[in-house]
C-alpha cells in the first residue's frame, strides 16, 4: 500500500495497487488544474471539474494518511521533515514568486501564502504535527470532522499556511491513518480482490454522481459548487451565512469518502503500466503547475460553443501526458536536487552522527509517504 507521512514503509513489501492509486489520483489532479480555464464559459468543463474536485485531494489525503506514524517523531523523521516538506516549500515558493514578478510584474513578497499547488506540502506538514496529539485522545476522527466543520464559521482562519484549507480536509487524512490502525483493508478480503458486483456498484456510484452534476449543472454553477470543494474559504464567503451551513461541509465530506472508496475498488490490484510511475507523484504534483501555467495564462485556451468538446478532451490528454512525463525517471533525475534537496551542511554534525548522515538514510519516502526505489 502507497506510504504518505513516514509510515514503515521498509519493513513492507511494496503493494502495486497503493502506487496505481497514487498516479490516479495525481493525474485527476493535473486533469482538474488543465480544465479549469475552461469551466467559467463551458457546462462539460465544469462537469468534468466538480466530477474530480468531489473527491480528488479526499483521496490524496486518504492515501498519506493511510501510512503516516502517529506516534511523536524522533530526530530522523524530524529532519525529514525539513528535508522533505520545509525546504522544497521554500524553493518552489521562491521559483514561483520569481515567475509571477517576471511574467506579471508581482512584486509581493509573501511565503506565508504558498503559490497554486504548494498549499498541500504544509498540509502535510500541519497534519504530521496534529496526528501525535490526536492519536493521544479519543474518537480523533470525531474531533477531525468537528475541526473541519467548525473552520468554516471562522473568517479569520484563512488561508495563510495553509491552516484553512489542511483543516478542512484533515479528516481525511485521519480516517486513511485510521483505516491502518484498525487494519479494515487487510481484514476485507472483498477489498484485495472486489468482486464483479462490488466493481459494477463502484461504478454505478461514480456515473449516479456524474449523472446529478449534469441534471443540475445550472444550479451547481449558481451556488459556486466548486468553490466548496476546496475546502479553504469561510461559509460566509461562500454565500451561506447560515448556521446550517456547516451540514453542506459534511454532506460533501460524507460524498468525497464513498466516491474515494469506489475509486480505490475500480483501481486495479495487478502492477499496470503506470504503478512504477506512482513513486513519482510529488514530482508531478510540484511540477505539473510549471507545464500548465504558460497554456492557462497565454489565453490560448479559447473555446467556443463549436470547439469546448475538443478542448476539453484535449487538455484532459494533455494532463495525462503531463503526468506521464513528470513521473518518469529521467525528470527525477533532472529535478531531483529541487523537490528532494539533501543540504548535509545545514544540520549539526551531531544530528549527522546519532541519526546517519542524509546519504544513507534508508527506504526514504516522500512526504505523503511513498518510497522512492531505484534512485
Amino acid at each position: 500500500m502507497v506510504a504518505p507521512g513516514g509510515a514503515t514503509a521498509s519493513a513492507r513489501a511494496r503493494v502495486p495497487f497503493w502506487d496505481t492509486a497514487r498516479f490516479v489520483a495525481i493525474a485527476l489532479v493535473v486533469i482538474g488544474h488543465a480544465i479549469q480555464r475552461l469551466t467559467a464559459d463551458s457546462d462539460a468543463a465544469l462537469v468534468a471539474y466538480l466530477f474530480i474536485y468531489a473527491f480528488h485531494m479526499p483521496l490524496f489525503a486518504l492515501i498519506s494518511g493511510y501510512f503516516s506514524r502517529s506516534a511523536p517523531p524522533n530526530e530522523r523523521r524530524l529532519r525529514r521533515v525539513i528535508t522533505d516538506i520545509v525546504l522544497p516549500y521554500i524553493i518552489f515558493e521562491s521559483i514561483w514568486t520569481a515567475v509571477q514578478f517576471v511574467v506579471e510584474g508581482r512584486t509581493s513578497i509573501n511565503p506565508t501564502t504558498p503559490s497554486w499547488t504548494l498549499w498541500f506540502l504544509l498540509a502535510l506538514a500541519i497534519f504530521r504535527v496534529l496526528l501525535p496529539y490526536l492519536a493521544l485522545v479519543r474518537w480523533p476522527l470525531l474531533w477531525a470532522l468537528v475541526a473541519s466543520v467548525s473552520v468554516g464559521y471562522f473568517t479569520n482562519v484563512d488561508s495563510t499556511f495553509s491552516l484553512s484549507r489542511a483543516i478542512g480536509i484533515l479528516p481525511f487524512f485521519v480516517l486513511g491513518w485510521k483505516l491502518h490502525e484498525w487494519g479494515l483493508l487487510e481484514r476485507w478480503s472483498g477489498f484485495d480482490r472486489p468482486s464483479a458486483l462490488l466493481r459494477v456498484g463502484a461504478a454505478a456510484v461514480l456515473l449516479t454522481w456524474l449523472a446529478l452534476i449534469v441534471v443540475n449543472i445550472d444550479a451547481w454553477r449558481a451556488a459556486d459548487l466548486r468553490y466548496w470543494f476546496f475546502y479553504d474559504d469561510a461559509y460566509g464567503r461562500l454565500g451561506a451565512d447560515e448556521w446550517w451551513a456547516g451540514a453542506v461541509r459534511l454532506a460533501l465530506i460524507a460524498l468525497a469518502v464513498l466516491l474515494s472508496f469506489c475509486v480505490l475498488v475500480l483501481i486495479p490490484r495487478r502492477e499496470t503500466a503506470v504503478t512504477v510511475l506512482g513513486q513519482g507523484t510529488m514530482y508531478v504534483y510540484l511540477l505539473h503547475s510549471f507545464v500548465l501555467y504558460p497554456i492557462r495564462e497565454s489565453g490560448i485556451i479559447a473555446p467556443t460553443d463549436k470547439t469546448e468538446w475538443v478542448w476539453l478532451i484535449g487538455l484532459c490528454v494533455v494532463a495525462v501526458c503531463i503526468a506521464l512525463f513528470l513521473a518518469s525517471a529521467p525528470v527525477r533525475r533532472v529535478f531531483r536536487p529541487l523537490v528532494e534537496p539533501r543540504p548535509r551542511w545545514l544540520f549539526r554534525p551531531e544530528v549527522d552522527a546519532r541519526t546517519g548522515p542524509l546519504k544513507t538514510l534508508p527506504s526514504r519516502t516522500d512526504p505523503t509517504g511513498s518510497r522512492r526505489s531505484g534512485r
